[in-house]
């Protein structure tokens, strides 16, 4: 009689990720520099052609089937493992920011590029350059554990995921993670899963994870106010659109405090410019505001649309003016599925050796949410805060003194490897 270990799938995969830990390690030194020189020569959203000839050429080297040009500069890659089973994705994102980047760091980007048609600094001020080296290391770990790996690895490296440089929010062009899967990344590879990771604040290698909503859907706010022009010493000859702008900026924060139902989800709305006048004594005809809005619940989501129309509309025709709305989706929330969360659990400790902390929900948006709308997805944070310096004091990402502590991208990579080697090779139960 044939006796069968029911935990027979669960030490293959604990035995997998003891490689990929010591594999990982082995390359620490190449995951360091690659960052290094990708964090020297960033480049925007849908310009990443030096990065991905990087990436491609890497992936190549370790015999992987690799399809570049995908929604303009992306590069994907698959691994099949020498056994039958499941497929697992894992994503990185390659662009960098239009922000200057101080003196300090012998590698310090002095990249320049053109931002919607502007000559800008760029800096890789929110990690992606950590997440692109992080993901190359973790290809060539896991490539070279092909004889034992079962099923399939699909790496995706894309482009633009804070919005492609070449065309401006709202447009009709897509980019980033919407276009990669509409040029059919998952038509011929379609994922069980999908896996991400992003550096953040926290302590240096610690994961941070969270089921459910994890970070915000982002939709962009405009709002034109019209009044009538005149001479500022008589303002009662005009309708001011300046007050009135005023007046709908207080107004739109009650949206928050006293129509969303916080008990069940939170939301934000922020005003960020405010343009009008061409000088001090004239009341200006029109004002131009622009701004975000953040939820993680879809009918919150609809409720804080349809409220700041009316807000903004009714505020402007109480003081003889209008308002003209205009609110178009972004990325939408990114939500790490229940049940793979708490499958993932024990892997995601064993890889930060028990440093993984449960992450509040986050106010910034990911288009990881499209992939995670295509296949059950788990995103996660790893902590670059150095040592001793408090994570609530440093300088947060999109900050051109955002800093990740090296120390943190082993964790990364070993991460990233560890959550597919366990997916592909536990069993479901």
């Amino acid at each position: 009689m044939l006796l069968v270990c029911p935990h027979a799938g669960k030490a293959d995969s604990v035995s997998l990720e003891a490689a990929v830990r010591d594999r990982t390690a082995s390359i620490e030194g190449k995951l360091i520099a690659w960052r290094r020189d990708i964090h020297q020569h960033p480049e925007l959203g849908d310009q990443e052609t030096r990065t991905s000839g990087i990436v491609a050429d890497h992936l190549r080297s370790l015999g992987l089937d690799v399809r570049t040009g995908v929604a303009r500069t992306g590069v994907v890659a698959v691994l099949k493992g020498a056994k039958p089973g499941p497929t697992v994705a894992l994503r990185a994102d390659m662009d960098a920011l239009p922000v200057k980047e101080p003196e300090g760091l012998p590698f310090a980007s002095r990249a320049k590029s053109r931002y919607l048609g502007k000559e800008v600094d760029v800096m890789h001020a929110c990690g992606h350059d950590a997440h692109t080296a992080m993901l190359m290391a973790a290809a060539e770990v896991l490539a070279s554990l092909k004889d034992q790996l079962p099923g399939t690895v699909q790496f995706i490296f894309q482009p633009a995921e804070e919005g492609s440089s070449l065309h401006p929010p709202g447009s009709d062009q897509i980019s980033g993670a919407k276009l990669m899967v509409k040029e059919g990344i998952f038509a011929d590879t379609r994922p069980d899963a999908v896996f991400g990771l992003h550096v953040m604040l926290g302590k240096s290698g610690e994961i941070a994870y969270r089921p459910g909503a994890v970070l915000a859907s982002s939709d962009n706010l405009e709002i034109k106010v019209t009044g009538k022009q005149g001479h500022g010493g008589m303002p009662w000859q005009t309708i001011d659109p300046i007050t009135t702008s005023a007046q709908i900026v207080n107004g739109l924060q009650t949206i928050v405090s006293r129509k969303v139902d916080l008990t069940t989800s939170p939301a934000v709305v922020t005003i960020g410019t405010i343009n009008g006048g061409t000088r001090a004594n004239i009341v200006p005809e029109t004002v131009a505001m622009t701004g975000t809005i953040r939820t993680y619940d879809e009918a919150i989501r609809d409720q804080v649309h349809r409220d700041i129309t009316t807000v903004a509309e009714k505020i402007a025709e109480s003081a003889g003016a209008s308002a003209e709305v205009s609110i178009s989706r972004g990325y939408d929330t990114t939500v790490n599925n229940d049940e793979l969360t708490g499958r993932m659990l024990p892997a995601l400790e064993r890889a930060a050796d028990g440093r993984i902390r449960r992450s509040l929900p986050v106010g910034a948006s990911e288009d990881f949410s499209v992939y995670a709308s295509e296949a059950p997805g788990l995103f996660v944070f790893l902590g670059v805060t150095p040592d001793g310096q408090d994570p609530t004091k440093a300088a947060p990402n999109h900050s051109p003194n955002f800093f990740v502590d090296e120390a943190a991208l082993v964790v990364g990579a070993r991460t990233m490897a560890s959550l597919a080697v366990n997916y592909l090779a536990s069993p479901t139960k």
